[in-house]
């Protein structure tokens, strides 16, 4: 029997935006999943504080997701609290499907300094997307461990994007439109409950 397909894609989601959408949808294509899974993180441990409450977060990210079949949002990182460690996340998996962790190349460039990164391939396979400014091959450290343990790099395609959450936040205390780079619900959602002002 062919195990399930599933990506998990990991972030702070603060807020979910246009580019966390295409690249779920691009990874589902790509990698022939069937369903992508968005975790929102409670206390992502290499970030600073964040600007919006886990419900906040959360209830985003189902308003993004809503128009997709394929994407849902798993809430196990935020339930769990605390620090957010990925190998926490990734053990405890059911283990009848087939797992693939999405990440930007500017994190795959770091992912040797995230906690027990071994472990956690042992229960996920890396699929990459391009970033901006960061290189699609894995760092030697990373290559050398694949290979001795025959696993490989996935490669997701998609199109580099200049979005991120930060410049987002930075346009929202100023008051400027982020209607191109947010879903129109997420807009609303954030223009409805006062989100990211100063």
């Amino acid at each position: 029997m062919v195990k399930e397909r599933i990506g998990l894609l990991g972030g702070s989601f603060d807020p979910v935006h246009s580019a966390h959408i295409a690249l779920a949808n691009a990874a589902l294509h790509s990698l022939s999943l069937h369903q992508v899974q968005l975790l929102p993180a409670a206390q992502p441990w290499q970030k600073e504080q964040l600007g919006a409450s886990a419900p906040h977060r959360i209830a985003m990210l189902e308003l993004a997701c809503e128009p997709y079949h394929h994407l849902v949002v798993n809430p196990v990182e935020v339930e769990r609290g605390g620090p957010t460690y990925t190998y926490d996340t990734v053990s405890q998996l059911p283990s009848d499907k087939d797992y693939f962790w999405i990440l930007g190349s500017d994190q795959l460039q770091n992912f040797t300094s995230w906690h027990h990164w071994q472990g956690i391939l042992d229960h996920v396979r890396l699929a990459v997307a391009k970033r901006p400014g960061a290189a699609l091959h894995a760092p030697t450290e990373l290559q050398d461990y694949l290979q001795s343990q025959n696993k490989v790099l996935h490669h997701i395609d998609f199109a580099p994007t200049f979005i991120s959450a930060t410049l987002i936040r930075e346009r929202l205390q100023q008051h400027q439109s982020v209607a191109s780079m947010v879903p129109h619900s997420v807009v609303h959602y954030i223009e409805q409950h006062h989100l990211y002002q100063l």
